[in-house]
């Protein structure tokens, strides 16, 4: 039986907290279902483990070029060309240690220490976390329902105003961790086109795309030449392990990332590369997996709300649920260590993506299998019953 408690002074229990703790109870017997981080149950596609097998087997594995080897970059071009109809130069691509390397490029070619950069909240924490620690002003904007839960030019307008400082930079995921949200056409040409009037770089994380559910799909790319969008192999592609990433740059910033990308990561792992040249061809395997995520999706839908647990945003992409818990508690980090702890299900506080608000949410990965998400529902409802 749950019971409403008191904001704790405890330390913050952060996804990756939630992760080490969920492991070592799984490790010490514990039934544990993880739904604390965007992990993919499904390997990476077999296309992707065939090519490693192979290059570890001729064995010649070294460094590549500081932005990644050709093949990939123009595998990714010719991805960019059926999905979006775009004509990309491969030299524009910037292949990345997942990611998180690719953020941490932007920032640093982009920007100087103080700058103001707007993000969205609730957002990804590592925004706020790399920007932050770049020495670069963090600018959280509030998305609502008034908003459509993303970042908006009025929105920018207002927060610009109320916090006396001109934007230098604007990151939008889309769809977004952890609200789930798509930012479609109309939304995204406006906001690229008020980032290009205003002189503010706009980066457009896509790493979620492919795994859009309801709203429109559309890369920053199709509207202008001058975002810089950074995507993943994590996530669509079910690579998280490999670390392997990806950006698309205007050409000016092109030497720039390069020169910087060569003194903090040399290059990215040729084997990663190699893998995801192959995955990119993968797709019918993996529209399969984003079916299952589909049928996870449909079944938390028509689950959390009669357990007591209302969506806090719409679950639109990604693989998230992000719920509204204060009915049952004001402190979504104790929320989370109690149900780990009482019935072995894990899941991240709101703490994480928002620190205004976040304390009464939590979310919900959805990317395990349809048994582990269906049993962790059954734990959930009996303990908040």
């Amino acid at each position: 039986m749950f019971s409403i408690s008191k904001r704790s002074e405890v330390e913050p229990f952060h996804a990756m907290d939630v992760l080490a703790e969920a492991t070592k109870r799984r490790a010490t017997g514990h039934p544990v279902i993880s739904m604390a981080v965007g992990q993919p149950s499904h390997p990476a596609p077999q296309a992707a483990l065939e090519a490693a097998r192979a290059a570890l087997v001729a064995g010649r594995l070294g460094y590549t070029d500081a932005l990644g080897t050709a093949q990939l970059k123009q595998a990714l071009a010719r991805h960019y060309h059926d999905r979006h109809g775009l004509v990309i130069d491969p030299a524009r691509i910037a292949i990345t240690t997942g990611s998180s390397a690719a953020f941490n490029l932007a920032f640093l070619s982009l920007f100087d220490a103080g700058d103001a950069v707007a993000i969205a909240r609730p957002g990804y924490p590592a925004y706020r976390n790399i920007l932050g620690a770049l020495g670069l002003n963090v600018v959280e904007v509030p998305v609502t329902s008034e908003t459509h839960f993303t970042l908006t030019p009025e929105s920018l307008e207002t927060i610009q105003a109320e916090k006396g400082v001109k934007l230098k930079g604007v990151l939008l995921a889309s769809p977004a961790n952890p609200t789930g949200t798509v930012t479609g056409r109309e939304g995204l040409k406006a906001l690229a086109a008020y980032c290009d009037a205003n002189d503010i770089a706009f980066i457009s994380d896509e790493i979620y795309h492919g795994l859009t559910f309801a709203g429109e799909e559309t890369s920053a790319l199709e509207l202008t030449d001058q975002a810089i969008v950074i995507n993943s192999f994590s996530k669509y592609y079910c690579m998280t392990g490999w670390r392997i990433g990806w950006m698309v740059l205007p050409e000016r910033l092109v030497r720039p990332i390069e020169r910087v990308a060569q003194s903090l990561y040399i290059s990215p792992p040729e084997l990663s590369q190699i893998a995801a040249t192959a995955a990119l061809g993968a797709s019918d395997e993996l529209d399969g997996v984003k079916a299952s995520y589909a049928a996870n999706r449909e079944l938390l839908l028509g689950r959390l709300p009669k357990i007591g647990l209302a969506t806090a945003s719409p679950m639109d992409g990604a693989f998230y649920a992000y719920v509204d818990v204060s009915r049952f508690t004001n402190d979504s980090m104790d929320f989370a260590r109690r149900m780990l702890v009482e019935i072995n299900v894990a899941a991240t506080p709101g703490l994480d993506f928002d620190p205004v608000e976040g304390p009464r949410t939590l979310r919900m990965s959805y990317a395990g299998s349809e048994a582990e998400i269906a049993e962790a529902l059954e734990r959930m409802g009996g303990w908040l019953k």
